[in-house]
């Protein structure tokens, strides 16, 4: 008799592993289901989230697109080309993990600074596109990271699943098979022990 490709030895030591295999594969599916449950719920967490920063993005995209048509139309190319300034914005992002799961916690959005030697918009509609955009960013910045954070809680989740599912289903059913054969085998064995022990005492008595 084998049990997860090795051979359970006979009898009650056999029985014995059996007993602490499916104990072990009980307790492993209860604790990956745990896990499940965490992952799903905050997965759960990070999707509402990126719905929550891809409406902002969206909504202050829009509102810059609409701000940069008036500025550009009010000052032309030039006046955009003067109001774009030379720094560049920076997003730094910060990690964590949960149940083993690395993911993105949260992002640092930081805003490009303009010198003092660098012309601010000409116009009130490019300040306004300005301002817009910068939001946008943001916005965007902290939707990618709920999104990445997401899916990778969710990849893990269908893993942990795939486990759970396994273990359920063909590991823990064929330890148990295992053990009620390994156990009526015993019991057949014992009855024909105590049997041929009555009829050799009855033997021995005559």
């Amino acid at each position: 008799m084998t049990a997860h490709g090795r051979r359970v030895p006979p009898g009650r030591a056999g029985r014995l592993r059996l007993r602490r295999n499916l104990a072990t594969a009980l307790r492993g599916a209860d604790l990956l289901e745990r896990k499940l449950h965490l992952l799903l719920d905050r997965e759960r967490t990070e999707r509402r989230a990126a719905e929550n920063a891809g409406s902002a993005w969206r909504e202050a995209l829009a509102d810059a697109d609409t701000w940069l048509v008036r500025g550009t139309l009010l000052g032309g190319e030039r006046a955009l080309a003067q109001a774009v300034p030379a720094d560049r914005a920076r997003v730094d992002v910060e990690w964590a993990a949960l149940m083993g799961v690395r993911h993105p916690a949260a992002a640092a959005w930081t805003a490009p600074v303009r010198s003092p030697a660098e012309p601010t918009p000409p116009n009130t509609a490019l300040a306004q596109a300005e301002t817009a955009y910068r939001a946008a960013v943001r916005a965007a910045a902290e939707y990618a990271a709920h999104r990445a954070a997401a899916d990778l809680l969710a990849a893990e989740g269908e893993r942990t699943r795939q486990r759970v599912r396994a273990l359920r289903r063909r590991w823990i059913p064929r330890l148990q098979r295992e053990l009620a054969a390994l156990e009526t085998a015993l019991e057949e064995a014992e009855h024909e022990e105590a049997v041929r022990r009555r009829w050799a005492a009855s033997h021995g008595a005559r």
